[in-house]
């Protein structure tokens, strides 16, 4: 069982670094960001706890500074294209937005951690998780199309946190914490929706090369 669980923590390590490699390359090629902003809040927020303030022993220390490096890539992206993402709002207030919502992300991180989970990471990561898949699927929605987004994106966010609810499964010190409804809902919710936006990408892109039609960029970018 220990081998069985050391391997979905690589699994773990590898499939969510592949998924930050495909982010960061495809919103460089599409000149967008491919992670929802909120979610990337939430999500440097809990790699640079757990990294730095809080880190776990063994190999998820490793593999959350190695994530938490690709966040600072993702973050490139979102600083550098994220103002045509949003043409409504002001240039002037994109990055004091963007840094509010910063300084807001990882104190909520961290009290939901300490309240609930005793200072793991468990919770705060599945839960955010669940968030994050519903906000790639409104991502999509919102752009009417794939750009900044793929399958490999998708197929990679699938199996990296399938492998992740499975290693907490598989442990062998079992942990009671994390045998409850609560984690099984996290588990279940994030596989479904990540299933569902693996699909939804697939289908849309299909669509897309079937049309012909080409990945329109943000309103706000066609003005600069």
């Amino acid at each position: 069982m220990a081998a069985v669980h050391t391997a979905f923590l690589l699994g773990t390590g590898l499939f969510w670094t592949a998924a930050y490699v495909l982010l960061i390359r495809t919103g460089l090629r599409a000149r967008t960001f491919g992670m929802p902003v909120v979610a990337f809040a939430t999500n440097i927020s809990w790699e640079f706890m757990f990294a730095f303030v809080r880190p776990p022993s063994g190999v998820m220390h490793v593999i959350n500074i190695v994530w938490f490096c690709f966040d600072l890539a993702i973050g490139y992206t979102v600083v550098r294209f994220g103002r045509a993402e949003f043409p409504y709002l002001p240039d002037r207030l994109f990055l004091p937005a963007l840094a509010v919502l910063l300084a807001l992300a990882y104190p909520g991180m961290n009290y939901v951690s300490e309240q609930f989970d005793e200072g793991v990471g468990a919770i705060t990561a599945f839960g955010s998780n669940l968030a994050m898949s519903g906000m790639f699927l409104a991502m999509l929605a919102a752009r009417r199309g794939t750009r900044g987004q793929s399958v490999g994106i998708a197929v990679t966010k699938l199996l990296g946190t399938a492998c992740a609810s499975l290693a907490l499964l598989t442990d062998p010190d079992g942990d009671p914490r994390y045998d409850n409804a609560l984690m099984y809902y996290f588990y279940i919710g994030c596989f479904l929706l990540d299933l569902a936006y693996a699909y939804a990408v697939f289908a849309v892109g299909r669509a897309e090369r079937t049309t012909g039609s080409a990945q329109v960029p943000a309103q706000g970018a066609l003005q600069r």
